[in-house]
């Protein structure tokens, strides 16, 4: 049977995604695990990959194309299979209205688009050039009339729109000017905001003004964590080392086990907690701060997690994510250690209850067991938390887990 390729889901808030390059041609055989395209979303480029063996069949956008989340992009099958695409598959280029397409042939559709306007209840249809026009010009669809079939935005309505706008601006009275300081082109720069760079702005204000945080830190004795490490990477390659994120991550995992109502979502007026522990990693990037995700970590061990880790971020930095490393997170560890910084709060990553922030390793001296000061190894660690789905009390329990494991390293490794 077929297999329809859809657009994947690669974080929480993706709606669309760019098609930037197909990878296969109709005709070419394809085998479970290929990658056919790589689309781009707000993020990273990421590539799509087919999970059956057969030819492809059809190619249903085309390049640059912007596609919703889950509407179908190719289809996988036998060489003389009948192939038989649902209708939205099928839909006819947008801007204008076409005869229906033969689904049994090869074909490369544009499908309009389906868009739901900020604040609206209901849903606005937007054809593909007008969607990008109205990103780019900073317009509300909710306030363009279409008049496309079915009250469809299209690209004249934006036009319209826009010269409406001016018309009014111009028949407005001047402003009254007020005292300020203004300052001239030369003492500044103008940076247009890259769609990542967007993306990190809206889920951020998201998340301080719709989750309520608190913040509580601990020092952690990294003395034994430290040495461990050392006796662990003298056995392992070089490109199996285990660092210091890897013990954090290991030592949460654990942790979240113990207090899984950290590792949870406030979802309206319930509280989802999580079966399964999935741990984003904060990366960053030239053009932004991106979260990879370890699927399962509490059921990893330290060798495991540190290879998926380095493999990610790896991918991370070049921009060539695959579509399930990004997805499925249920809690956050951001990492500063590597710049110095030795204490910090990390905004909560939505819909997430919680994220870790992970400061520098530090010498210091400490008060030894005979009480005489000694060189000791510490790092501070940050829990932010949601105050809607968990209190001090158990934020405190949670990160006192962490820091147990973290001083007691043998826990990770049995």
């Amino acid at each position: 049977m077929a297999e329809i390729i859809t657009m994947p889901k690669m974080g929480f808030d993706m709606k669309e995604g760019t098609l930037v390059q197909w990878t296969k041609q109709v005709g070419d055989k394809v085998s479970a695990g290929d990658v056919i395209a790589v689309i781009e979303s707000d993020k990273a480029n990421v590539e799509v990959t087919s999970f059956k063996e057969g030819v492809l069949r059809q190619l249903l956008v085309e390049v640059g194309s912007v596609v919703p989340v889950g509407q179908p992009i190719a289809v996988v099958g036998a060489p003389d299979e009948e192939i038989s695409l649902p209708a939205a598959a099928a839909a006819p280029p947008a801007e204008a209205a076409a005869p229906p397409v033969e689904a049994t042939a090869p074909l490369v559709a544009t499908e309009v688009e389906e868009v739901v306007a900020p604040g609206e209840e209901g849903r606005l249809l937007a054809s593909p050039t007008a969607r990008r026009m109205a990103r780019e010009l900073g317009i509300d669809l909710s306030e363009v009339r279409g008049s496309g079939p079915g009250g469809r935005i299209i690209k004249s309505d934006i036009e319209h729109y826009l010269r409406e706008r001016e018309r009014a601006a111009a028949a407005a009275p001047p402003p009254i000017p007020t005292p300020r300081y203004v300052p001239t082109g030369e003492e500044y720069q103008v940076e247009r905001a890259t769609p990542m760079r967007q993306t990190i702005a809206r889920r951020m204000v998201e998340s301080k003004q719709q989750a309520p945080h608190f913040y509580l830190t601990v020092d952690v004795d990294m003395e034994a964590a430290v040495a461990l490490r050392q006796q662990l990477n003298e056995l392992l390659p070089e490109d199996g080392k285990i660092s210091i994120n890897d013990l954090v991550i290991k030592a949460v995992a654990v942790a979240l086990r113990q207090y899984p109502r950290l590792n949870a979502a406030y979802a309206g007026d319930e509280i989802h907690i999580h079966n399964r522990v999935n741990i984003g990693i904060a990366v960053a990037r030239e053009t932004g701060l991106l979260i990879t995700v370890i699927k399962d970590c509490d059921r990893l061990s330290l060798a495991e997690i540190a290879s998926q880790a380095r493999q990610l971020v790896a991918r991370a930095r070049q921009g060539r994510m695959a579509a399930d490393d990004m997805v499925g997170g249920t809690f956050t560890i951001s990492n500063l250690g590597m710049y110095g910084i030795e204490e910090f709060a990390a905004i909560i990553n939505p819909p997430q209850a919680a994220a870790l922030a992970v400061g520098a390793l530090r010498r210091t001296p400490v008060v030894g067991p005979d009480g005489q000061l000694v060189a000791g190894t510490r790092m501070k660690l940050t829990i932010s938390a949601d105050h809607r789905v968990t209190d001090g009390a158990e934020a405190a329990q949670f990160l006192g887990a962490v820091k147990t494991a973290l001083e007691q390293p043998m826990r990770l490794v049995l």
